[in-house]
């Protein structure tokens, strides 16, 4: 599957202020996670944020919160995953009626809310792609578990630049000259 910018949506799963800092790729998700959203503004991707237990983990980083701008819709959730949450589902099903039915995942941690998410995103024909490097866990063997998993059960497994040079289709436009001083 190649990512199409206007039939993408981006699900952001629980970036938060207390949960981000345990993870072992800390700065490698927010930096990636800027990218996407430089992305998802430049190209008019919609963006929804879910916050596990926000009383208690925290509300989404700031600077996750401030790459997707105001265009993104943050849900409260207490399901692990935010298909199961029926204000997200909702959400994310309008989407896909409205022509968006590649759900891009980014998040933590990736072998618990990411993984939950997704299996049940697939599992309701979603077309489901994992950013992996915009995705982390406490413990890199967990992630890596959960992307293995995710290869098995036809979820593609792809990077910050893969998405982002798919969604921009070609060199030359505007767009891929906004882009380009973002892609280091």
């Amino acid at each position: 599957m190649i990512l199409e910018a206007d039939r993408s949506q981006i699900l952001a799963v629980d970036i938060q202020e207390r949960l981000l800092p345990a993870m072992s790729e800390m700065r490698q998700v927010v930096e990636r996670t800027e990218l996407v959203g430089a992305a998802a503004r430049q190209l008019g991707i919609p963006t929804t944020l879910s916050e596990q237990y926000p009383r208690g983990l925290g509300k989404t980083y700031s600077r996750i919160r401030a790459a997707f701008g105001n265009q993104s819709e943050v849900y409260e959730k207490m399901h692990f995953s935010c298909v199961r949450d029926p204000a997200i589902a909702s959400h994310i099903s309008d989407m896909r009626n409205a022509g968006r039915h590649q759900v891009v995942v980014i998040g933590i941690e990736t072998h618990v809310c990411v993984a939950q998410t997704a299996l049940d995103l697939k599992a309701q024909g979603y077309d489901v792609a994992i950013v992996a490097d915009a995705s982390s866990s406490r413990r890199k063997e967990d992630k890596q578990a959960a992307l293995e998993r995710f290869r098995q059960h036809g979820i593609e497994v792809v990077t910050t630049e893969m998405a982002v040079f798919e969604w921009l289709e070609k060199a030359g436009t505007d767009d891929f000259r906004a882009m380009a001083p973002l892609i280091k």
